[in-house]
């Protein structure tokens, strides 16, 4: 039976690592692309609930969304598609989707929301803004999608894949890393002199932990790092239990 995949992203249906990701998924099955119609990048999960969402119908197969990554997987799953795909790809993401940032992560937040429809998903980042090649993130993409759907994933869930630049050494199956980052606020002022401020960031890559994702990528590895959905500490809950007494009404 032919596999059905939904591939997305949040760069836009015209970007590039959405084609190369999508011509890697075609080896595999029926594909089918519903994708920001602009780059809705660190958008994380979050919805459009006070805008309608419009959809414009590029072929049978590619829908362009005017709204979140999120919102692209949910019309494509319960309004788009004929049937249920049995796997969402994401990606290919220029830049690293590492450690926090996929608390942040647009291509993470697609896989996210259809894991939480139930679909197994796959996020795919190459981890580097400069001298983009993402022929080997293609790749890897093609064969950990064909390992998904011939073997499925646990409930709840996804695959968050980053895929260095240049030369690859190897697989690692990883952790999420601890924040390594420091936020930096650049304050600019525009002509009329207002201010106004960019987000950037720098790593400490000292603070590297051997079992992190950033360790794989800093190690010239491809980084596999399972996320799930369900966000609960159960390692706390007997702990906060014992202040049930005193945060009775």
């Amino acid at each position: 039976m032919t596999k059905r995949i939904l591939v997305t992203n949040d760069d836009g249906i015209h970007a590039e690592g959405i084609k190369r990701l999508e011509e890697a998924m075609l080896a595999l099955g029926e594909v089918t692309v519903v994708a920001p119609e602009r780059e809705m990048s660190a958008t994380s999960q979050s919805l459009s609930l006070h805008t309608p969402l419009r959809v414009a119908r590029v072929d049978a197969r590619h829908f362009a969304v005017a709204g979140t990554p999120a919102d692209a997987v949910i019309l494509a799953i319960h309004y788009l598609l004929a049937k249920r795909p049995d796997l969402v790809v994401s990606g290919i993401n220029p830049g690293g989707n590492l450690g926090e940032n996929v608390v942040y992560s647009g291509t993470v937040a697609a896989a996210m929301e259809a894991t939480l429809h139930g679909v197994p998903a796959i996020a795919v980042s190459l981890a580097t803004r400069r001298q983009l090649d993402f022929s080997r993130a293609a790749d890897f993409a093609q064969r950990l999608a064909a390992k998904v759907l011939n073997d499925g994933l646990p409930a709840g869930v996804m695959l968050n894949v980053n895929v260095p630049r240049g030369e690859v050494k190897g697989v690692r199956i990883t952790r999420m890393s601890r924040k390594i980052s420091q936020n930096v606020i650049h304050e600019q002022k525009d002509p009329r002199g207002r201010p106004y401020y960019w987000h950037d960031e720098t790593l400490d890559l000292g603070q590297v932990e051997p079992d992190s994702d950033y360790a794989a990528i800093v190690a010239h590895e491809i980084s596999v790092t399972p996320l799930q959905v369900d966000r609960t500490d159960y390692a706390s809950l007997n702990h906060l239990s014992s202040w049930l007494p005193s945060l009775k009404l």
